[in-house]
């Protein structure tokens, strides 16, 4: 394989950190309405992604909002901040009316989270209808960053050609040339299905067949079975199922003795809530790439270790990201001084940080991706684990710059 380039605990440490980003209000010269700065999560607080995302990701957002307040403390731009919560069920029209309400009726200036890219999707729209900030975590499509783009969307955690440029590729490259993929039946895994494909056919793979799959779904028999008849035989089956999906995907996967048929495995995209409920026995030596995970170093680990006190569990990359970009959005209506929308996204566009989550980052103007080092990463053998959720090994970094595709051409405003 080709060789790629290339590692806030306390209050002060989170201090810190903020400095770098500026003090108190610099520029804008407007008010926050309402003296309050109103944070809504949209999340599946229910469903097959509630571990990897939902109350956590609440959590998150609120983790921010109090370590914002300790930073800045009388300085703040305003010491209101509030945080509310809403379910979208993995459903768009539910997401939908949750933004509207949110933006309408309760004022909220961003929202954050929302996994299911069909839900994020229609939030989007929304968003940029009602010329009000969101911040897409939890969902993967290109979509976002692409065709349906727009001033008030932005893209932060991950996306569909990130995963795929990782994965996709190394394990084409290291030998598994015939594939056979299955995909959940929404704009997420269709676009994993595309992302997968360009990646494993420009290392030189095919991908011999590809099967929508219900979701969400707990009984893919039907595909199990079809994948090592296939002929060609794929050398690897590629799941593009997420959360409760994926654990049902790799549990009938082993039920069914695929790899013992000579079928390996490919993650498109895995959480370590995934690999506490599969087993890290079934997924020892699985390669998937990621965009963070809590013990990479010192830095995350300390930031882990004052989220897992607050909530009693490991966060997954997904609350991590929600607390950076929740971080990031506060940050910036300090700077304008406003919570005016456009004021603040003049203080977001072309941006560069770094903190515990996103390493060499920076928030693009002219699509509104925050593009960040990711990691290929493997699966620890069960007696490497050293901890509980001690599940990940990095393999190697890939930068910012190989990690995420060139901007697209959208319509900023």
């Amino acid at each position: 394989m080709a060789t790629r380039l290339k590692a806030a605990a306390t209050v002060a440490a989170v201090g810190a950190l903020i400095a770098g980003c500026g003090g108190g209000p610099q520029s804008g010269g407007g008010k926050v309405s309402g003296d309050a700065i109103k944070l809504g999560v949209i999340t599946d607080l229910s469903g097959v992604y509630s571990e990897l995302a939902g109350k956590n990701a609440v959590e998150a957002v609120k983790m921010a909002v109090d370590d914002f307040k300790k930073a800045h403390a009388d300085d703040a731009v305003t010491p209101n901040i509030e945080v509310s919560q809403a379910d979208h069920q993995n459903k768009p029209e539910i997401a939908n009316t949750a933004a509207r309400e949110m933006y309408d009726r309760d004022g909220v200036d961003a929202i954050f989270d929302v996994p299911t890219s069909s839900a994020a999707l229609a939030i989007a729209t929304v968003a940029g209808q009602q010329k009000k900030m969101y911040f897409n975590i939890g969902a993967a499509t290109t979509e976002l960053t692409g065709k349906q783009c727009n001033p008030y969307t932005y893209h932060y955690a991950y996306d569909t050609y990130m995963l795929a440029n990782g994965t996709g590729t190394t394990v084409t490259e290291q030998g598994a040339k015939n594939w056979y993929i299955i995909y959940p039946d929404y704009a997420f895994g269709q676009d994993m299905n595309k992302s997968f494909t360009e990646a494993i056919e420009s290392a030189g793979g095919t991908v011999g067949a590809a099967d929508p799959t219900p979701f969400p779904n707990d009984n893919f028999t039907t595909f199990m079975t079809k994948a090592p008849n296939l002929s060609p035989k794929p050398d690897v089956l590629g799941v593009m199922q997420a959360g409760g999906d994926l654990v049902n995907v790799v549990k009938q996967y082993n039920e069914f003795g695929l790899k013992e048929k000579g079928v390996d495995l490919a993650v498109g995209l895995m959480f370590d809530t995934d690999i506490a409920s599969i087993g890290v026995k079934s997924l020892a030596g699985t390669l998937y790439t990621t965009a963070w995970f809590w013990n990479m170093d010192d830095k995350s680990r300390e930031w882990a270790d004052r989220f897992k006190e607050r909530t009693g569990g490991r966060p997954t990359f997904d609350h991590a990201a929600n607390y950076s970009a929740a971080t990031q959005y506060l940050e910036a209506v300090q700077r304008a001084g406003t919570d005016d929308a456009d004021a603040v996204r003049k203080e977001l566009d072309g941006r560069e940080f770094e903190d515990f989550f996103a390493r060499n980052a920076k928030i693009r103007a002219e699509d509104h991706s925050v593009v960040h080092d990711s990691y290929l990463v493997k699966v620890k053998e069960e007696s490497q684990v050293k901890e509980d959720y001690d599940f990940t090994e990095m393999v190697e970094t890939i930068p910012a710059a190989e990690a995420f595709r060139e901007p697209t051409d959208c319509d900023m405003g």
